[in-house]
């Protein structure tokens, strides 16, 4: 993932925070199912290009992979690619890919997530694995597994096209997925020099922010997704999200709440603040908030977070169902 903006070790208590919400039984929700057995499989075949590491074959062929997916699913894709430098300079070539449903329609929704993952396993108990790239599991292919799911269940509902379809009901929404690049390629652990490095995190976002793939493009707000996939894995409150975009998290919180995954989007405590994607879109003027993942045991990031552990064996379809289901929930009741 990136560094840290806030200290986000262990989750600070939010002052005045809400009051725990009662799940209501007697509430139905108009959303379709989410798959998390597809959703896995969607993680799984991303994993099995390799790592996702910039200027390889298997982020080209895994970029291709998700871009053909998105079409296969009725989207309209729009390919963003650019050239950058990594922290010591290193040039790269990213890429990102917007995935568009109803791409006419005027009131926009993002729902985001990067998809290349960490060049450097910086963080792996073993010193030796510390050069060495990581599959990004869970830092990088959950969000995109999540989403690759959602676009199918709207191309399902497309094709359906009866009157409870999302775009019957809301027939001036489009949802727009983001899948960014060069996310997770910020200084490594063993070469930071103690400077300021929130730059070299989150190129491809950063590039988007100032150069939308389309000219005007805006959304009403997006919502980013990291680390969405593994066991034991809460979702706090955000502190920028918190910042810039109160409401949107509050919609999300409540949605998840009202459809009885609280124990997943807790009210209970508030997150660090986490230098990600969504504070580029937010410095972009589009207001988004982050869903990312902490660990229930220890607080902070998941284990795996940035170590060679962060592979298919430790993603969990009850977490990917849970954010999932929330995506829907939101998406289908957006007013």
């Amino acid at each position: 993932m990136r560094k840290l903006l806030y200290l986000v070790l262990f989750p600070l208590l939010l002052l005045g925070c809400k009051e725990k919400q009662n799940v209501d039984t007697s509430y139905v929700s108009p959303a379709p199912s989410f798959n998390e057995d597809s959703a896995y499989q969607y993680v799984a075949e991303q994993c099995a290009f390799g790592p996702r590491v910039m200027n390889s074959a298997a982020h080209d062929s895994c970029g291709n992979y998700i871009a053909r997916k998105f079409k296969t699913f009725g989207a309209t894709v729009y390919d963003q690619y650019a050239d950058s430098k990594l922290y010591d300079g290193t040039p790269v070539k990213m890429r990102n890919i917007i995935a568009a449903f109803n791409p006419d329609a005027p009131a926009r929704i993002i729902i985001c997530g990067h998809w290349d993952s960490r060049p450097w396993a910086d963080h792996d108990r073993d010193e030796e694995n510390h050069h060495t790239p990581i599959d990004g599991a869970n830092d990088g292919g959950s969000s995109i597994g999540v989403m690759l799911e959602l676009a199918r269940q709207l191309q399902k509902d497309l094709a359906e096209k009866d009157d409870s379809s999302l775009f019957a009901l809301h027939p001036s929404l489009g949802i727009d997925f983001i899948c960014w690049d060069a996310e997770d390629c910020g200084t490594p652990s063993w070469a930071n020099d103690g400077e300021d490095h929130e730059s070299t995190w989150c190129l491809g976002s950063q590039y988007w922010s100032g150069k939308r793939h389309l000219d005007g493009y805006t959304a009403r707000y997006g919502i980013n997704l990291d680390m969405v996939g593994n066991a034991n894995t809460i979702f706090y409150r955000e502190r920028i999200s918190m910042a810039y975009a109160p409401t949107i998290v509050d919609k999300v919180w409540a949605a998840a709440n009202r459809i009885g995954y609280g124990k997943y989007f807790s009210y209970d405590d508030e997150g660090g603040g986490v230098t990600d994607d969504h504070l580029q879109v937010n410095r972009g003027g589009i207001p988004c908030i982050d869903v990312i993942g902490t660990d229930t045991q220890e607080g902070g990031f998941p284990a795996t977070w940035h170590t060679m552990d962060d592979n298919i064996n430790h993603i969990d379809k009850e977490t990917l169902k849970a954010v999932g289901q929330t995506m829907l929930e939101v998406i289908w009741t957006e007013e």
